[in-house]
């Protein structure tokens, strides 16, 4: 009924930025809790940056000050601008929301992931 569909991944030096792009689509009555996860090669997932449907944000610490989660209500759609990307980046990144169904409740639903790939 819903689905996230990611875009925005790809090579990039370090120092350099991407832009990553999550939208929603299906039978939406209403988002709650947008966010971004990643997992590199041989380590566990992480939550990389959260934004509530109040706007509120929280983020990994090997994120902040670097990294921006933002969200636009009207399109659906929530975005992770990265600055300064660093070759510990390199991961595939999920988004993840919280969907409010407009006939079946609840659903927490994932994107099929996005590579991000820094290398000197």
């Amino acid at each position: 009924q819903v689905q996230l569909v990611e875009s925005g991944g790809g090579l990039v030096q370090p120092g350099g930025s991407l832009r990553l792009s999550c939208v929603a689509s299906g039978s939406i009555s209403s988002i709650g809790a947008m966010g971004w996860y990643r997992q590199a090669p041989g380590k566990q997932r992480e939550l990389v940056a959260v934004i509530s449907s109040g706007g509120s944000t929280n983020y990994a610490d090997s994120v902040k000050g670097r990294f921006t989660i933002s969200r636009d209500n009207a399109k659906n759609t929530v975005y992770l601008q990265m600055n300064s990307l660093e070759l510990e980046d390199t991961a595939v990144y999920n988004c993840n929301a919280q969907i409010i169904v407009r006939y079946g409740g609840l659903r927490n639903t994932w994107g099929q992931g996005t590579q991000v790939t820094v290398y000197s």
